[in-house]
């Protein structure tokens, strides 16, 4: 492996035995509520860790919910909130280099139930500040997230973002994670990409889900024993006709059931499945999204209601006492943004162990057929 410019600490000295600690400094873009953020912090080797160097997103709840989870206070100087096209970086820059690079970089214009403008959209040319950032800081390595959507139209927009990946200088490794695989009680595909920057002479592996095959990853299990103290649980008001309503429909089922009364059907040309849908105690929840009017809440299998935002972020493998900022409308958001942080702690071990030659456990990228090749 060549010179990185990762910075090591000691750890411990045991008479005249020195064991040190490589540590890569993470920065992040569109960070989030800390999904990503928490993930790294969490990620275990036994020669390295990810430690927060600093984070910038548009949304000023979600930054404190970063700051305050993450970093320990609300209003930690390293959690930027800002609009990324107005963020001079030279603020990063004062505040320090990074070893490592997250950007989750807006789904909006590539997500199924959207548009689907691409880079047409408001969102869609978000993921250049990212490609700035790699050119500019030059870290080890980075990790970039979106929806398993931008592969739509043969994977022309995904094959436009690694193309100015590898044109600034990285390896990529694009894969498109199915969670419910990893021990994630959720059906969440997203499609994310490892580079390693080029002068670099490692390969990174995809982590393998065969270890997580037996993980009980069904709701039930997922939202059992919640705390009385976690924050976050207060319940959403459902009106009667909804309540009535739900209670026609089977668990796993949504609101299009055949025999639904005639003054509590919808009547719609579109039937989306995730209107009026209601868990499968015994398998993993249809994907949690931001959303909440018109009957998109998930709702509970056998209670005729909407999950509190507590229930949403188990499914999402939050901590319980990681506490969301905001209303509780911003709140859903957040945790809808999110990128599962038991998940992703898996491929941030990944990476961690590529740097440290430790062995685990891989899969071929799934999507390195959209690679430029020359």
């Amino acid at each position: 492996m060549k010179q990185t410019n990762s910075s090591t600490t000691h750890l411990a000295e045991l008479g005249s035995d020195r064991t040190e600690l490589k540590t890569f400094r993470l920065g992040e873009l569109f960070s989030g509520p800390g999904g990503l953020g928490w993930a790294a912090k969490e990620a275990k080797n036994p020669g390295a860790q990810i430690v927060h160097r600093w984070a910038t997103d548009y949304d000023e709840d979600t930054c404190r919910t970063y700051a305050s989870n993450v970093c320990g206070a609300p209003d930690a100087p390293s959690v930027i909130h800002a609009d990324i096209r107005k963020l001079n970086y030279q603020r990063l820059h004062d505040i320090g280099d990074i070893d490592g690079l997250a950007f989750g970089f807006p789904c909006n214009d590539f997500s199924i139930v959207g548009e689907q403008l691409g880079f047409a959209g408001k969102f869609g040319p978000l993921y250049t500040y990212g490609l700035e950032a790699l050119l500019q800081f030059k870290p080890d390595w980075f990790l970039a997230e979106n929806v398993g959507g931008i592969r739509a139209k043969g994977g022309m927009a995904l094959k436009q973002i690694l193309s100015g990946m590898v044109s600034v200088g990285y390896k990529v490794y694009p894969h498109y994670y199915k969670f419910e695989e990893y021990g994630v009680p959720q059906a969440r595909h997203r499609m994310i990409v490892i580079g390693i920057r080029d002068d670099i002479d490692l390969e990174f592996g995809v982590p393998s889900p065969t270890a997580y095959a037996d993980a009980d990853v069904s709701a039930k299990t997922a939202l059992s024993n919640i705390p009385s103290w976690a924050t976050n649980q207060e319940l959403t008001r459902q009106s009667d006709l909804v309540v009535e309503r739900l209670s026609h429909i089977p668990a796993g089922g949504n609101a299009w059931v055949a025999d639904m009364p005639e003054h509590l059907q919808i009547k719609t040309r579109t039937k989306l499945s995730s209107i009026y849908r209601r868990l499968d105690p015994e398998r993993p929840s249809y994907t949690v999204t931001g959303s909440g009017g018109g009957g998109t809440h998930i709702y509970h299998w056998s209670q005729n209601r909407a999950l509190t935002n507590r229930e949403r972020a188990r499914l999402q493998t939050f901590d319980d006492n990681f506490e969301f900022y905001g209303s509780k409308e911003s709140v859903r958001k957040q945790i809808g943004m999110a990128v599962p942080p038991k998940g992703a702690q898996i491929i941030f071990e990944a990476i961690l162990n590529t740097f440290t030659g430790v062995p685990y456990d891989t899969v071929a990228p799934s999507l390195a057929h959209l690679i430029p090749t020359n």
